[in-house]
């Protein structure tokens, strides 16, 4: 089945990806990068496979939580959550460039479709889907960007050090 809901960004990252996952697979920091996350609580305090989110997100003066679930967490690989209130998943995943970096993909698949009562809610307080999707597409590249920004700072800290 192909997934009509599939957003993806890419960045290329002068870091290794264990660099790279160092940061990525430390989901309450998402706070610190994308313009939706205002906030990530991981349940029992341990990001992993099965680990359980609550996320407080924010457009403006709209503030809602979602819960998540880490699907698919494989170290310097990818790390994988599902949003339990409206079936999206969204992905990290980091391939090593041939020059040392690392290549960042973000996705944001919905194979089984979004659950309808999201579209309705989408619909009465986002602007529609075709809008805010262009706006998570926008959140996407701004998360990479700060991303990108953040490792390559640390890497060159690091390098300095």
């Amino acid at each position: 089945m192909t997934d009509t809901y599939l957003l993806e960004e890419t960045v290329e990252v002068a870091a290794p990806p264990v660099a790279v996952w160092a940061l990525v697979s430390d989901l309450p920091r998402m706070a610190r990068w994308s313009p939706q996350v205002a906030k990530t609580v991981v349940r029992g305090g341990h990001v992993r496979l099965g680990a359980q989110t609550l996320n407080v997100n924010r457009r403006g003066l709209l503030v809602w939580p979602t819960r998540a679930k880490v699907v698919r967490f494989e170290p310097h690989r990818e790390i994988a959550f599902r949003i339990k209130d409206n079936a999206t998943i969204w992905s990290l995943t980091l391939e090593p460039t041939a020059d040392g970096g690392t290549r960042v993909v973000q996705r944001r698949e919905a194979p089984d479709g979004i659950k309808p009562i999201s579209t309705k809610l989408v619909n009465a307080f986002m602007g529609g889907t075709e809008s805010f999707t262009a706006e998570l597409r926008e959140g996407m590249r701004t998360t990479l960007a700060r991303i990108k920004a953040e490792v390559e700072a640390d890497t060159r800290a690091d390098a300095g050090a």
